[in-house]
């Protein structure tokens, strides 16, 4: 599948100039995600889906309103249901694999997008953490002001 069309809509003309424009990319730069204006949370997660999804002790995340995230490049998608019985549709690169974004059934508006794919060193830190009961002993992510669930 080649995305044609936006994931969502263009930012508009009134949107303003000081928003950030930040583009997420796979491995191979095929597929791309461009999000204008702050994600409405940055989060990690334990669980073990994230774990097995990312190859990594936790993933990480943004998560933007649709109409703030264009995506660009072929891809495909891939559904699986999630341990709060809610399904999650994955978007990935077909070349590379890289799992760009994913939206949650329970979120259709949503979309969120693989921290790691920005790239960028000064994205803004979590503010929430989920599945801790689950979370390796080493990657406790730090801060008073973290928003925590089991």
């Amino acid at each position: 599948m080649t995305a044609t069309q936006p994931t969502g809509t263009q930012p508009t003309a009134t949107q303003p100039t000081d928003e950030p424009v930040r583009t997420a990319q796979c491995a191979c730069g095929g597929l791309r995600a461009i999000c204008s204006g702050p994600p409405a949370r940055v989060s990690v997660c334990h669980c073990f889906a994230c774990q097995r999804r990312t190859g990594s002790a936790y993933g990480a995340q943004a998560r933007y309103d649709q109409r703030q995230v264009r995506v660009t490049g072929e891809f495909k998608r891939w559904t699986r249901r999630g341990d709060s019985g809610g399904s999650v549709t994955f978007t990935f690169c077909p070349t590379c694999g890289t799992n760009l974004c994913w939206t949650p059934d329970g979120l259709p508006d949503a979309v969120t997008v693989a921290l790691g794919c920005f790239a960028d060193p000064s994205f803004p830190q979590p503010t929430m953490t989920v599945y801790e009961d689950r979370e390796h002993s080493w990657a406790h992510v730090p801060g008073d002001a973290i928003d925590r669930w089991r």
